[in-house]
């Protein structure tokens, strides 16, 4: 993902934390109880003691981090290094090195978060910010909670595309190529299926019309191609169905003017990043201070200046970072998955229905 590098906004000070952050009960890290029921004053003295906070998949380059960890080790003498991984490798992760972990805490794709806690790997932390976020993007207890935000967007080429589309009513009538990757495997891609489905009266359990669209569009020879931001930029992707952060900063990456990026006005799907502190974490405070930090107002406009959207709607943004944003009411009629399990579930379908009535018809 794109950084804008713009400016260090003013920072978090002890002094602006002094209420508690309480979780239900205290827990173990590394073979030592740890108090998760510690103000925040008191965890800025604990995380500084530790000194360090490794991170896995949470890397510079990816919705701006790289601010939030200058901003930590500035603010609070942290030290921080990244392994970039996917969540599963995250988890998996967590899991091999227990008492021996080497890292503190991850970032994971939102379905990611409930098995982390299923499985025994997370430590719980709540954070100041509790009330700030919205059910659907917390675990009860803290053992997971959303950072930002992603929907799924339309990305078009006007170059190629001289009446971008802004519906999914208009990517059906056009005659331009679209693409979403592989949905064999691909996350973003499943979502999009998912998307096009919450738009045409379908749901995480009933994603048939999205299947529909799709397929309708490889009947007509129109569903193809890798929507990377290299192939957007050599002009071999007319449109591109992207999480929003991705399609804004492809368009920074390659051309402003060049490329129009919408959320598809009937609706669309948000889904979230949640970062989970490992169970078996070396620096266990450091990391509750990362969270803490990830969702203050600083922490949540760093990761706008990413593209990332904040999990926190009352944050308020400077202008310039705003204007790095869609508008908000382009997100009227995007909704999160109402039931992960059932989405989980539907998941492991959607290779076969999308060989079996997609990829059949692809030209």
């Amino acid at each position: 993902m794109m950084i804008q590098k713009w400016w260090k906004k003013g920072l978090i000070g002890v002094a602006a934390i002094s209420m508690l952050a309480a979780c239900s009960d205290s827990s173990s890290s590394n073979g030592k109880e740890i108090d998760s029921n510690v103000s925040l004053e008191e965890l800025v003295t604990k995380a500084k003691e530790e000194g360090v906070v490794n991170s896995v998949g949470m890397p510079d380059t990816w919705a701006n981090w790289v601010e939030t960890w200058e901003e930590l080790g500035t603010e609070y003498s942290l030290k921080h290094a990244d392994t970039d991984m996917s969540s599963a490798e995250e988890l998996a992760k967590f899991e091999a090195e227990k008492d021996d972990a080497t890292a503190d805490i991850g970032d994971v794709g939102i379905a990611f978060g409930p098995i982390a806690k299923e499985k025994g790997l997370t430590l719980p932390y709540n954070t100041s910010y509790w009330d700030d976020i919205p059910e659907w993007a917390k675990d009860d207890e803290g053992h997971w909670i959303v950072g930002y935000t992603g929907t799924i967007s339309f990305i078009a080429d006007t170059n190629n595309v001289k009446n971008p589309p802004k519906s999914w009513e208009d990517l059906k009538n056009g005659d331009y190529q679209v693409s979403i990757g592989d949905a064999l495997t691909a996350n973003q891609a499943q979502f999009a299926i998912l998307a096009a489905a919450m738009a045409f009266g379908g749901d995480e359990s009933n994603i048939q019309p999205g299947i529909d669209f799709f397929a309708e569009l490889a009947k007509q020879g129109r569903l193809q191609g890798d929507p990377s931001v290299a192939n957007l930029e050599k002009g071999e992707i007319d449109v591109a169905i992207l999480w929003d952060f991705n399609s804004l900063g492809y368009r920074s990456q390659i051309d402003e003017s060049r490329f129009d990026v919408v959320i598809p006005a009937e609706g669309s799907v948000t889904s979230g990043y949640a970062t989970v502190i490992n169970k078996y974490a070396k620096n266990p405070y450091a990391a509750m201070l990362a969270r803490e930090y990830i969702l203050s107002d600083a922490g949540q406009e760093n990761l706008a200046k990413g593209y990332a959207r904040p999990i926190r709607e009352n944050v308020e943004l400077s202008a310039e970072v705003k204007a790095l944003l869609l508008p908000s009411d382009m997100y009227t009629n995007a909704q999160p998955v109402k039931d992960q399990k059932k989405w989980e579930e539907t998941t492991k379908q959607i290779p076969q229905l999308y060989q079996e009535q997609v990829l059949i018809h692809a030209k």
